[in-house]
């Protein structure tokens, strides 16, 4: 009998962490499954560029996967009993459940709306393929009318990334960003200088210090009592994560992620392991780590780490968790790369214009290209488990 890791999303935590699992442990003593609801990989970091209309590929999953051993399961994630150790998951064909022995939640997050009335109704948002499609067709329609306004809610990194892709690449179109503060707070201030510069030079309108109140279908109130018209408002004001950790009994944090231990291990449930924005975990610097690509970075190897080592009984290897900084697209050919301190304060230095723009692009291909050989420069030898697959959970907590 083999013991059954289960992955939960296909994004850059559960990509990278189904292919280090298969290629380390044992196929004759594991069996993995990974559950997408999508069949391609989805390049997050990318989708401001394909709401503004430029065509970025996605690889189908089933091609990454192929060879490694990994099973894919394109289904939707509708439930987890950590209890039963099973998930629940819906297709095109109806229910079903997947036993498992190990699980690795990794489900991401998506655009929070706060609350804010009209949001979800009249708003677009990046945060996903479909929704960033859906914005893309509706400022292609403007275009084709001639033009119209763009308002994006929040400045933090989507927000601006989305603002300046929109206005570079549609010059029809009027496009304003509302921060909630100062523009570009979180960043050094010879930085957010330059960032200014940039929206002066792409006609963005920037409205800062003010707080939204309502999204209606042609304008966005604001607190105060103003009001900006918009043909197509995109809301960028933060991310959530889904509710599914948060009913299924595990322990989580008052907004829905997973408490993990230094592991990535669930303080309640010891075969769940969490990684990426699913997760609450605790960098080096005693901080809890940001939703970020980096992070769902080093959260993915350290959860990959930790099975390992568990079920192999080897020490498992203890991955840095920090944040080093954020790297920011203004346009295709300009860019802020601003590095932080240990405590997550900007440091006075910055990189900016096309250099910051080449060294993103060189980050986001690195990304790619490591989901995309999910097993390239792995140990070859496949480890035997040291935990047999059939043990009692208390047993397997204690190995």
């Amino acid at each position: 009998m083999k013991h059954r890791i289960v992955v939960l999303g296909a994004g850059y935590a559960g990509a990278f962490t189904a292919g280090n699992l298969a290629r380390r442990l044992s196929s004759a003593d594991t069996e993995i499954t990974l559950v997408n609801a999508e069949p391609d990989f989805v390049e997050r970091l990318r989708l401001h560029q394909v709401a503004a209309g430029q065509d970025i590929g996605a690889p189908k999953l089933a091609d990454v996967f192929a060879g490694t051993g990994v099973r894919l399961r394109l289904a939707r994630v509708t439930a987890v009993d950590p209890e039963r150790r099973v998930v629940a998951v819906a297709d095109g064909r109806g229910g079903d459940e997947l036993g498992y022995d190990t699980l690795v939640y990794a489900l991401g997050s998506h655009a929070a709306d706060h609350g804010v009335p009209g949001a979800a109704e009249h708003a677009f948002d990046v945060a996903g393929r479909a929704s960033a499609l859906r914005l893309r067709e509706r400022l292609d329609t403007l275009e084709r009318a001639g033009g119209g306004s763009v308002v994006v809610v929040g400045d933090g990194l989507t927000g601006i990334e989305a603002a300046t892709e929109i206005a570079e690449s549609r010059p029809a179109l009027s496009v304003a960003l509302i921060a909630r503060g100062e523009l570009g707070t979180r960043l050094s201030p010879g930085a957010r200088a330059h960032l200014r510069r940039a929206c002066d030079r792409l006609g963005i309108a920037v409205v800062e210090h003010t707080g939204v109140e309502a999204v209606e279908a042609a304008r966005v109130l604001c607190a105060g009592g103003a009001a900006l018209a918009a043909d197509a408002t995109v809301w960028a004001a933060g991310f959530a994560v889904h509710p599914i950790a948060a009913a299924s009994g595990l322990e989580t944090t008052g907004d829905g992620r997973i408490v993990v231990d230094r592991a990535m291990r669930s303080v309640s449930h010891p075969d769940v392991y969490a990684a990426g924005d699913s997760a609450y975990a605790i960098g080096d610097n005693g901080r809890p780590l940001p939703m970020s690509c980096a992070s769902a970075g080093s959260t993915g190897r350290q959860a990959a780490e930790s099975v390992v080592g568990r079920l192999t009984g080897r020490k498992a290897a203890r991955v840095r968790l920090g944040y080093v900084g954020n790297h920011i697209s203004l346009g295709r050919r300009d860019g802020i790369l601003q590095l932080v301190d240990a405590e997550g304060r900007a440091k006075p230095a910055h990189v900016s214009g096309r250099k910051a723009a080449r060294i993103k692009a060189g980050i986001l291909r690195i990304a790619l290209w490591g989901v995309s050989h999910p097993t390239f420069g792995l140990p070859k030898r496949q480890l035997a488990l040291a935990v047999p697959p059939y043990a009692p959970a208390e047993s397997r907590a204690a190995a």
